[in-house]
């Protein structure tokens, strides 16, 4: 089969240390059988110059590709009924990874069924991502002999609580502003999406939370380091003092990341929410994203460090 040609040609990468792509597939028209495909190096290629986008790139990636020839071509025999190599470049023009470094190609990281289950249970817990992968790494003998990085176990759930979020999470909480706002109309909320319709920032502030700001709203603190919930999600809060001393709330906020967007989107709800009332100081941690989003929405605002 073409899956079995493609999995060797993943684990002759690893064994030699290259990171593996497909080029392309043919599928009959007639009968729906895949009658070739062409696997090749990752380095394959040269990526087009000139081209131009409309905005800013947030991570400038290095140049890969080097035109590497190394490739296999498999053909599939209409009378035997099988496939059979039909092309195969094994040299390279570029260096390969070294022995200790292949288990980091992307070809060679895999989250297996079990490993995910394992990953899940420790999630539920407690056990926060790094000690996890550090356990699991122990018991299989290293790094090498686990197959994915403490970045893939992340991402793994990451995406499990994207899924949850949408089709669990997502509709009570909903349901909860929803019936806030019937109870009360002054309660306001703002939900940020991402490119695949995924709820990713979410803001809300209650009538008391509206009002103590227009009493109380010269001065105000942001923290983000409420991230210990189960989500592993930075929860914000934006505090302040009342006459009596005592900590009111202004606002409150779950986020995706921490990152310049993220505060912008937060900072820009914050202020329509409260009528475009800035503060005449907001004091924060010394964020570097967090003190870009600030210069960028607060441009009234003294922005102080504690």
């Amino acid at each position: 089969k073409s899956d079995e040609a493609w999995l060797f040609w993943v684990a002759d990468g690893g064994r030699v240390g290259f990171d593996v792509r497909k080029r392309n597939k043919h599928v009959s028209i007639m009968d729906g059988q895949v009658t070739s495909c062409k696997f090749v190096c990752s380095n394959e290629g040269i990526r087009k110059k000139g081209i131009t986008i409309d905005h800013e790139p947030k991570r400038v990636r290095a140049e890969t590709r080097t035109n590497c020839k190394t490739r296999m071509i498999i053909s599939l025999d209409r009378v035997a009924m099988n496939y059979e190599v039909t092309d195969l470049v094994l040299e390279h023009n570029h260096y390969l990874q070294l022995p200790q470094t292949c288990h980091l190609m992307a070809s060679q990281r895999k989250i297996s069924v079990l490993q995910a289950f394992e990953i899940e249970a420790a999630e539920d817990s407690g056990i926060m991502p790094e000690a996890a992968h550090e356990l699991a790494c122990r018991r299989v003998g290293g790094p090498f002999n686990l197959g994915y990085t403490c970045r893939d176990q992340k991402n793994y759930l990451r995406s499990k609580r994207q899924r949850e979020l949408a089709f669990g999470q997502a509709g009570s909480m909903l349901k909860y502003f929803h019936d806030k706002m019937i109870e009360n109309p002054s309660f306001q909320y703002s939900l940020q999406l991402d490119c695949e319709e995924d709820i990713a920032n979410i803001f809300w502030a209650d009538a008391k939370m509206v009002l103590d700001y227009a009493h109380f709203g010269d001065v105000v603190t942001f923290d983000t380091t409420f991230g210990t919930n189960k989500e592993y999600r930075p929860f914000g809060v934006f505090l302040g003092l009342s006459q009596f001393r005592e900590t009111t709330i202004f606002g409150a906020a779950l986020l995706f990341d921490e990152t310049c967007d993220s505060f912008t989107w937060l900072f820009e709800n914050f202020l329509a929410t409260h009528n475009g009332r800035q503060p005449r100081t907001i004091y924060t941690d010394q964020d570097a994203a967090m003190g870009k989003a600030i210069e960028k929405v607060f441009t009234e605002s003294y922005h102080g460090f504690w």
